[in-house]
């Protein structure tokens, strides 16, 4: 026997590719092309590092209470952690300790299985419909848990506030996790459901509509029960998990809100603009209600058209995978950069075109 044998074996999450050339259009991880609230950079030059001789609020108490004031409930009702994954990470190891499979979408965030895996928790995929939408009546079955993401990642389809609760209430001795990275983008957030029912937790990130990706800020929001278990297995396993920059930067991203609404509003205007571009060019698009677009070509496979596009510096994700490896996910850019994408496309298919792929 080898000390080899004891290492944990886990197939892990492969996060989007991060090129570093210049000049090159970044459309491939879903981060908003805007900056920050215009509070963020404030905050962060009076701070300076002054403050990182000592360690941080592990309660994140300044981001904690302007987080539960934004979304009315109790401060003792919400979490924060390293990003959302950090978040849904002790989620799963804090409240999927049985028996019985969890269940998520066979296509879905590709994250999940890693942390069941990690975890050594049980779980069931459960497929999607021919048109990549959830089935709600799939998940009433025996289970250790539920994870949804609404809107769906890749395919950006969301699920109706009816079509949750007929997850959540279907499931009563169940905790059923709805991630909701995407939902300001034009979903519906399931954090009215909370009062109605106690096994339901909300996960939400600050990487997306509030431009804070390199920040890592995530959070749940849930009943006091349920956030007191989480706290209880952080502060068993890392106390001090955000760091003070990140708390302020957090805490002035939520107090804009106006600032918030614009952005989210112009990526929505452009995302709508760009469902009508493809249509042109012959690709078929999902009803994303996110800040991206699931796109599959006619003619021309995915592979290609990534292939192409990368060679253009223009960088988009493909997902080499059953059902999904004809379709490419491309982020919502700005105007001018969804310009260029088209510019490169129409190139690209002109080739094709010439070429006999057409």
């Amino acid at each position: 026997m080898s000390y080899l044998d004891n290492l944990r074996a886990v197939t892990p999450y492969v996060p989007g590719e991060q090129p570093k050339a210049e000049n090159i259009i970044k459309l491939n991880t879903n981060e908003n092309p805007y900056p920050p609230a215009p509070g963020v950079a404030k905050i962060l030059g009076e701070i300076g590092g002054k403050e990182d001789r000592k360690y941080p609020d592990p309660t994140a108490g300044r981001l904690t209470e302007a987080l539960a004031g934004r979304y009315g409930v109790k401060r003792s009702q919400v979490f924060v952690g390293v990003g959302s994954d950090d978040v849904l990470g002790m989620c799963f190891l804090t409240y999927f300790n049985g028996n019985k499979p969890i269940l998520f979408p066979e296509i879905t965030y590709s994250f999940y299985p890693v942390w069941a895996e990690l975890f050594r928790i049980p779980y069931e995929t459960v497929a999607l419909r021919e048109d990549f939408r959830i089935a709600p009546e799939d998940y009433r079955r025996e289970n250790g848990g539920i994870v949804i993401a609404n809107p769906n990642a890749p395919t950006g389809i969301a699920l109706s506030l009816s079509e949750i609760e007929e997850i959540v209430a279907g499931n009563p001795d169940s905790i059923v996790i709805i991630d909701e990275a995407y939902v300001d983008f034009g979903g519906e957030s399931s954090l009215s459901l909370l009062d109605k029912y106690p096994n339901l937790v909300v996960v939400q990130t600050f990487s997306k509509s509030r431009s804070l990706a390199g920040m890592r800020i995530g959070f749940a929001i849930a009943s006091e029960e349920l956030i007191s278990a989480l706290q209880s297995v952080k502060y068993s396993y890392n106390s001090y998990t955000m760091n003070h920059a990140a708390i302020l930067a957090g805490t002035a991203s939520v107090e804009d809100e106006e600032y918030f609404v614009k952005t989210c509003k112009q990526i929505v205007r452009t995302r709508e603009w760009a469902k009508g571009e493809f249509a042109k060019l012959h690709f078929t698009c999902t009803d994303s209600r996110t800040n991206f677009l699931f796109v599959s070509h006619a003619s021309v496979p995915a592979k290609k058209i990534f292939e192409e596009l990368r060679a253009r510096n223009i960088f988009v994700r493909y997902f080499p995978l059953p059902k999904i490896d004809n379709f490419l996910r491309i982020t919502v850019g700005t105007d001018e950069e969804m310009e260029k994408l088209f510019a490169a496309l129409k190139e690209i298919l002109a080739a094709c075109r010439t070429g006999g792929i057409l």
